[in-house]
């Protein structure tokens, strides 16, 4: 097959990252072509079950009047259908369009898709940190237990009247713990190697998941060290107040490196009714289920709460092929999204696992590649040394992108915006 003319952008992914990344690659009027493996637009929203949910309110989720129904994946994936229908971006989105293998030839980027190769001279890998399911390798004689990832458990219903254990320490284990007392599960069996912050609160997600009060501390301001503080301190109190001490991280909240989870007033509800496991699963034989201190479990159901890992298998460059995780991934980024690894690469919503909104992020982020794609921005090879969430974003990129954040949209814009858009009200699209 004949290779396509040389494109200025290719972007890999057609999740909500990718679909953002295009409308300012257009906008900018850069030659672009995304490639999606799917037959349709939203990248892991296509592909998860309709209970699944995002962890901030869908104010903050929501840019300008691009329309969000709600916060389940029927509504995201509607979101970012959205974007393709209101920006007219689907004549340079190919759909069913896996890439098989992508390449830097010392030039530019090819990548192989069933369609041909399609070359160009930068490219932005939007098929996200977490893509491929992560189930530990445990040994198995004979299982009769029924195991399901959180990515594959269809129907919740499935779990009225079973025996049920969830492993994970995480927002998708409190989903699916949330899931297991919804649907009535006879017996709900909690194991967790390690447990990651939440807010113990009795409001539901889309009102304990809003970021406002955390942008207004950025631009009040305080430094990370006085928002660890604050946040930690009403964490604590929290879980005390809620009597879930036992199930409190043993480090300190660091908003640099930590997601704060919220709500989970459901489970807080019925703590009692949990019998909960510190440690991992080690074998499952027959309905018998060890767990690491030798606790052996029978249950019907196991349900994998344990997150996602990397997937960058299509990359040729060995280096970054092997990238197994986030935070290794984030290592290898410069400038929170450049690669390190190869030249004119790019890598969305790196370390995005904090406090903030991932379009947002992303489109703070695509509007920066935009401009050093045009050669107005100077974006540095320089590691990122934590994470940058939400507003820290602007501050971070307007030293390097000046020519986006200068003018009536400096500083004072982002603060203004923080401090003054009503926590109902989407932000604006930029």
């Amino acid at each position: 097959m004949q290779a396509t003319p040389l494109l200025d952008l290719a972007i890999v992914g057609g999740g909500v990252a990718g679909v953002i990344h295009l409308h300012y690659a257009r906008q900018s009027g850069l030659k672009v072509l995304l490639l999606e493996k799917q037959g349709g637009v939203g990248g892991l929203w296509r592909q998860l079950p309709a209970w699944q949910d995002i962890q901030i309110s869908p104010a903050d989720w929501t840019i300008g009047d691009l329309p969000l129904g709600g916060p389940k994946q029927p509504h995201i994936l509607a979101n970012i259908e959205a974007w393709v229908e209101r920006f007219g971006l689907a004549d340079r989105i190919r759909l069913d369009s896996p890439v098989s293998r992508a390449r830097y030839t010392g030039t530019c980027w090819e990548l192989d898709t069933p369609q041909g190769t399609v070359r160009a001279r930068h490219l932005v890998a939007a098929t996200g940190g977490h893509n491929k399911p992560a189930i530990p390798d445990v040994l198995r004689r004979e299982s009769a237990v029924r195991e399901l990832h959180s990515s594959a458990l269809r129907d919740p219903a499935e779990l009225t009247g079973r025996e049920v254990l969830v492993v994970g320490g995480g927002a998708s284990a409190f989903d699916l713990l949330d899931l297991c007392l919804e649907y009535k599960a006879r017996r709900i069996v909690w194991a967790y190697r390690g447990l990651r912050w939440f807010t113990p609160t009795g409001k539901p997600k889309i009102i304990a998941g809003s970021v406002r009060p955390y942008a207004k501390m950025q631009v009040n301001g305080m430094t990370v060290a006085q928002q660890n503080v604050m946040i930690g301190a009403d964490l604590l109190a929290r879980y005390e107040k809620f009597g879930i001490q036992s199930i409190q991280p043993e480090r300190p909240l660091d908003v640099h490196q930590d997601q704060l989870i919220p709500g989970r007033a459901r489970m807080l509800a019925s703590f009692g009714e949990l019998e909960r496991y510190p440690g991992s699963v080690e074998a499952i034989e027959g309905r018998d289920v060890t767990l690491s201190d030798g606790t052996r479990l029978a249950v019907d159901v196991l349900l994998w709460g344990t997150g996602y890992h990397t997937d960058l298998s299509y990359f040729e460059e060995p280096r970054i092929a092997g990238i197994r995780t986030v935070g290794e991934l984030a290592s290898r980024c410069a400038c929170i999204f450049r690669s390190l690894d190869a030249p004119d690469l790019y890598f969305p919503g790196v370390g995005l696992d904090g406090i903030g909104s991932a379009p947002w992020a992303f489109m703070l982020m695509a509007r920066s590649v935009m401009s050093h794609i045009r050669g107005t921005a100077q974006l540095d090879m320089e590691p990122v040394a934590c994470r940058l969430n939400h507003l820290d974003i602007v501050r971070y990129l307007a030293e390097r992108d000046f020519g986006t954040y200068a003018g009536e949209r400096g500083w004072d814009f982002y603060r203004d915006l923080a401090l003054g858009t009503p926590d109902d009200q989407p932000y604006p699209l930029l």
